[in-house]
């Protein structure tokens, strides 16, 4: 949906009125994990800046590579490879991965785990991923790509990239050793401005969405694109980049160097413990699911792939009704419980919802809309 204008005009997509999905927590859709965060906005002492009008303090410009003491006047302090913005092609992420110059080495780390463990998994792969980066450094590794290319099969599913990078990203934190790290990510799951916001947000350096670009290939081949390939490609990684800008300056920040690892969103609907574990100190005010869930949604996905019967797998939801017509939803709260009730006439249930969640809002017949605090 938003990899054709993109494409084409070399701007991010934009709506009136905002977006008014429902929440990914109470949706019984399987959702990406970037749906359940949302970017902090701007206050007093850090005002929003125009991203348009202001472009010339602004700089997209990454850095990959250790990080020298900058209180320390060396050359060494100085060898980092320069990206003009965080967005990688498949051209440019293989000069990385095969770069063979001094004080720099580069390094893939597959990031899958078994669809059929669940959330115990993703856990025990994640574990896997933070000794071999661990190791990585140990040997002189100063460049790691995280890569979900090329290994999945009926039995085998990519981590989220989202949770592959935050957890990483702060383990090497608490190893002390992040500095010395440059993180790179090779992933078919980011395409939209409010996925690489969020991954640079949480700690990587430069992304190479290559299922996107894939994408667009197949789109120009089939003439959805009016472009050739190469210009439709810029035009993308244009849009990409101008809408990372664009999020980040409401925020007040002008550089994707301070961008990166800021963490300045808030979790909506995921419980204390993944949070905790793997996005460390992001605010987390409304708990929700937990990694067996997010687990879960991936092998929905996963499934539409790779249907264990041989069938297509039916992603729509299935209507769950009672005599009186009641559709029930819930959410967790760590703020004091509320019960809200909506009395309209009666109408057909259409929709089921939610998963993780308690009964908090019905919807039944009556002419009354009681509201009880």
């Amino acid at each position: 949906m938003q990899i054709v204008p993109m494409s084409e005009k070399g701007v991010e997509m934009v709506g009136s009125m905002g977006n008014d999905t429902p929440l990914a927590a109470l949706s019984n859709r399987p959702k990406l994990l970037y749906d359940y965060f949302k970017q902090l906005f701007a206050q007093v002492t850090n005002p929003p800046i125009d991203s348009l009008r202001e472009e010339i303090v602004t700089s997209t410009s990454v850095m990959l590579g250790t990080e020298g003491n900058l209180l320390e006047a060396h050359e060494v302090n100085c060898r980092r490879i320069k990206l003009p913005h965080p967005i990688l092609t498949n051209q440019d992420l293989e000069k990385i991965r095969g770069i063979d110059r001094p004080g720099f080495r580069a390094v893939t780390i597959p990031i899958f785990y078994d669809v059929a463990k669940g959330g115990r998994g993703i856990e025990s792969a994640m574990q896997d991923i933070y000794r071999q980066a661990e190791q990585a450094a140990q040997v002189g590794v100063n460049i790691i790509i995280l890569s979900d290319k090329g290994e999945i099969d009926s039995k085998r599913a990519p981590i989220p990239a989202l949770l592959a990078v935050a957890g990483l990203h702060n383990f090497l934190i608490n190893a002390g050793i992040r500095t010395q790290i440059g993180l790179v990510l090779e992933s078919a799951e980011p395409r939209a401005v409010h996925h690489f916001a969020m991954l640079i947000g949480y700690g990587v350096g430069a992304v190479n969405p290559y299922m996107a670009f894939e994408t667009i290939r197949s789109l120009v081949s089939d003439g959805h694109i009016r472009f050739d390939e190469k210009t439709a490609i810029k035009n993308y990684v244009k849009a990409a980049v101008k809408g990372v800008v664009k999020t980040m300056a409401k925020m007040g920040i002008s550089t994707v160097q301070s961008y990166r690892g800021a963490q300045i969103f808030e979790a909506v609907g995921l419980n204390s413990q993944l949070v905790d574990s793997y996005f460390t100190r992001t605010p987390s005010r409304i708990e929700g699911i937990g990694l067996s869930t997010v687990a879960e949604e991936v092998r929905r996905r996963h499934e539409s792939v790779f249907p264990p019967s041989g069938n297509k797998v039916d992603r729509g939801s299935t209507p769950v009704a009672t005599a009186s017509g009641v559709i029930t939803a819930s959410i967790t709260c760590s703020v004091p419980k509320r019960s809200i009730f909506f009395s309209t006439p009666a109408v057909p249930a259409t929709m089921s919802c939610s998963r993780n969640t308690r009964t908090l809002l019905t919807t039944r017949a009556s002419t009354s809309v009681p509201f009880a605090a």
